[in-house]
């Protein structure tokens, strides 16, 4: 407390006299990081309100900034060397402040980007720089970059501190200079590494422009940080403007060589999040072509990007159907992705216009796999079979070959074989179904035996099944409810009818047989009347 007293009597000084300005050290001093935590927040608030006091009265210098050495030689007035001073330690401020944003602490680091922010807003009413002719725009571009340096630590993982940004994101002015000054940051450090892979900080540029929420329509555009009269006039409302420096942000970070992990990251969103609101998306066809030819999954993500730029924007990938037909491999079954594979396929198989045996090869090597997948795959890539075959009739064959291969020792179809013309699927037959119908899942057995039918002229719906999962199939087997179990299939012969006699009080067992046990009742008056008792099972009593 008595820290905190002090702090805001220096502050009441310095604003109350420029006699007392020299105090304003005080006040700077702790903020260069050596102090306990809960001491830098008390200085960087007072900081705060000193700075924004000043910028609200005008009180720093306005204009390019002289030398402070300079400043004092030089033939300025009294006033303009105070407001000369005074800027100086605005600087300062802001430069400690840049640096307590890769603070320790998080309390830190949160209240110096705040504080930041505030001096952006306030800098956008007060500006700093000369107004020559109306209209110049005033927004603190350089305050804003020393923001988005502090984002991007080379390091450690600002994901936290970023999240805590996104906030600001929402304004249209910020989020374009945002992404000037990430473009900028890009070409600087990727520059110094030597086009080395830096995960950190590559991971921060992507945790800060992923969730970047572009406009659809020039009329979305209405939420600026810094009101200007002449808006409408300047590139920064204009919605091409962004684009053109949303797409340039982005080419410029998949330029570098990314880590594996973080590759993945960018083709889970790249279809949705990126390519809708580039003004040129087929600036992304190098980019999708590589890792489509990486392999494994880093392939299967890159399907999405693929599939716009060749049905939207005439993209000719050659050999591409030979390419997806050497991606299915054991592990198509137990991928993540696994359902946007499998939807994309579907889609890419849509065309009438395939060659069969293109067709066929698919099928015939998805059913191979198919012999060593989990239920829940089987019960999406049968039906998804089946609707190859209804799209193109002439594959049926494969179904309809009584003197067909029985087994794989006999199978003309080569399997290894990367070109799918080469790989004689047509000559095959799916005896590799007619074996799934001994499935041990009952399920997948009656989805199998569906071959043995003609199959209806319309398609299955797999988008229910694309996402099936194991938890699921059992969750589903164990909620399911037996009706009508019998307890006996026959009536119980031979051996079980046995007649024992045993002394039961008053009453006589005089017997069991196929129905049960026969009481003889000595106290009945009209003859032996006989009580039929029901039992399943060997009767042993005891008197």
């Amino acid at each position: 407390m008595a820290r905190e007293a002090a702090l805001a009597a220096c502050l009441e000084a310095v604003l109350g006299s420029r006699c007392s300005a020299n105090r304003v050290f005080e006040l700077l001093e702790p903020l260069a990081g050596q102090e306990e935590p809960e001491h830098i927040v008390s200085a960087t608030r007072t900081c705060s309100r000193l700075f924004g006091a000043l910028l609200e009265r005008r009180e720093l210098f306005v204009g390019p900034l002289p030398d402070q050495d300079a400043s004092l030689a030089e033939s300025y007035s009294a006033e303009d060397k105070y407001r000369i001073w005074m800027r100086h330690r605005y600087r300062d401020c802001v430069g400690c402040l840049g640096e307590l944003m890769g603070h320790e602490s998080f309390q830190v680091k949160e209240l110096a980007l705040c504080t930041l922010m505030k001096f952006v807003e306030l800098e956008a009413q007060y500006p700093l720089i000369k107004i020559e002719w109306k209209g110049t725009l005033t927004f603190p571009c350089d305050l804003l970059k020393v923001v988005v340096d502090g984002l991007l630590p080379t390091k450690e993982d600002a994901s936290l501190l970023i999240s805590r940004f996104q906030e600001y994101m929402e304004y249209d002015d910020v989020r374009y200079f945002v992404m000037k000054a990430v473009t900028a940051s890009i070409g600087q450090v990727m520059q110094k590494t030597k086009e080395r892979p830096l995960p950190f900080y590559q991971q921060n540029v992507f945790s800060l422009i992923s969730p970047i929420n572009m406009p659809n329509k020039e009329s979305e555009m209405v939420k600026f940080m810094v009101k200007q009269d002449n808006r409408e006039e300047l590139k920064l409302s204009k919605l091409q403007a962004h684009k053109h420096v949303f797409e340039r942000m982005w080419l410029t970070f998949l330029k570098h060589k990314l880590p594996t992990g973080l590759y993945k990251k960018v083709l889970v969103i790249l279809h949705d999040s990126v390519l809708p609101y580039m003004n040129e998306p087929t600036l992304m066809m190098d980019f999708l072509t590589v890792a489509y030819g990486i392999g494994g999954a880093i392939s299967l993500l890159a399907l999405n990007g693929l599939f716009i730029l060749i049905h939207q924007h005439n993209l000719e990938y050659p050999d591409f159907y030979k390419k997806l037909y050497n991606l299915l491999d054991p592990s198509i079954y137990h991928v993540k992705y696994r359902a946007r594979f499998f939807h994309l396929t579907d889609l890419f198989l849509s065309s009438s216009h395939l060659p069969a045996y293109l067709v066929a090869a698919f099928i015939k090597r998805l059913s191979r796999l198919a012999l060593t997948a989990p239920p829940e795959a089987l019960l999406m890539i049968i039906p998804f079979i089946c609707n190859l075959f209804r799209r193109h009739p002439a594959c049926r064959v494969l179904v309809h070959r009584p003197g067909g291969p029985a087994d794989m020792s006999e199978d003309p179809y080569v399997m290894e074989e990367e070109e799918p013309s080469e790989s004689r699927a047509l000559e095959s037959s799916l005896w590799e179904i007619q074996s799934l119908q001994n499935h041990y899942h009952p399920d997948v057995a009656k989805a199998a035996a569906v071959l043995n039918q003609s199959l209806s002229e319309m398609e299955d719906d797999i988008s229910g099944l694309l996402e099936l999962s194991a938890y699921e199939l059992f969750d589903k087997e164990v909620k399911k409810k037996a009706v009508g179990v019998p307890l006996e299939f026959e009536q119980v012969r031979g051996w079980p009818q046995l007649f024992l006699y045993l002394e039961m009080g008053d009453s006589t067992c005089c017997g069991v047989g196929s129905r049960g046990l026969m009481a003889k009742s000595s106290s009945s008056q009209a003859g032996d009347s006989l009580a039929v008792i029901s039992v399943t099972a060997a009767v042993s009593l005891q008197g």
